[in-house]
């Protein structure tokens, strides 16, 4: 089984992923990498131009998604059971941003998953995120 065609297929499948422009850059075994490129609609304050935060926790929480899915120890499927996200700073107007998720444990039913999102100054994170997922066996 492919997990990385699969979660890549299940990424493309999901409508505001689409909706929202994300795209699957990278994945391995119990990691993820999903970038979210600058768009007008994606602003959730037209007056300073940032992102707005919905769409950083819907990037967040596909990236975690995302490496739960391809930990060698997973079936595959999951679903989100509980995502805490602190926002550091607003993104960047204009900025593509990058969100690298790393499944760090598993259980035979959840798994326990992290998150940075960063824009162009990746010394300086735009969000972290903890979070766990259900292991569909």
């Amino acid at each position: 089984m492919d997990k990385a065609k699969i979660a890549k297929q299940f990424i493309a499948a999901i409508p505001h992923s689409r909706a929202l422009g994300m795209e699957l850059t990278e994945i391995g075994q119990g990691f993820a990498v999903i970038e979210m490129p600058y768009a007008e609609h994606l602003v959730g304050d037209p007056v300073t131009g940032v992102v707005h935060g919905g769409a950083v926790s819907a990037l967040m929480d596909t990236c975690c998604g995302a490496a739960a899915m391809s930990h060698p120890s997973s079936p595959a499927g999951t679903a989100t059971i509980d995502l805490r996200i602190d926002y550091m700073r607003p993104a960047t107007p204009g900025q593509t941003i990058v969100t690298r998720a790393e499944c760090y444990n598993i259980t035979r039913s959840v798994a326990f998953v992290r998150a940075t999102a960063v824009d162009d100054d990746a010394d300086n994170p735009v969000a972290m995120a903890t979070g766990a997922f259900t292991v569909e066996r």
